[in-house]
């Protein structure tokens, strides 16, 4: 069974799946104030390789947070930019913000203990 057809086991891990992972809330947070070209969004996030940028937008616009604009110029001209979809989802994106606020530090020492402990 692929990955898009499967059954969920829990409806949040179904919906973290659309917008969760390594990659895809920071091209959200990028995409969300403005639309992007390709090569703007892969320096804003850095870290990021283009195959997996590549991936992971394409995702975006399979499961419609990202809509994808092609220019016939030359050289192609390509944006991104997030759907109204996007709106939705920013009460969850403050949530898990304030969250990390309140909690990050706490996570942080919990890894530190983590690796000490288990090296």
């Amino acid at each position: 069974m692929s990955k898009e057809n499967r059954v969920p086991s829990c409806p949040i891990g179904d919906a973290l799946g659309v917008f969760a992972g390594k990659w895809k809330p920071e091209i959200l947070w990028h995409l969300k104030d403005s639309r992007m070209r390709f090569n703007q969004l892969h320096r804003a996030i850095g870290a990021i390789s283009q195959k997996m940028l590549a991936q992971q937008l394409r995702e975006l616009q399979r499961d419609g947070l990202v809509t994808r604009t092609q220019y016939d110029t030359i050289p192609p001209h390509v944006e991104y930019e997030a759907t109204e979809l996007v709106k939705t989802l920013e009460p969850i994106f403050d949530a898990l913000e304030q969250w990390n606020k309140d909690n990050g530090a706490t996570v942080q020492k919990a890894r530190e203990k983590y690796l000490k402990n288990n090296q």
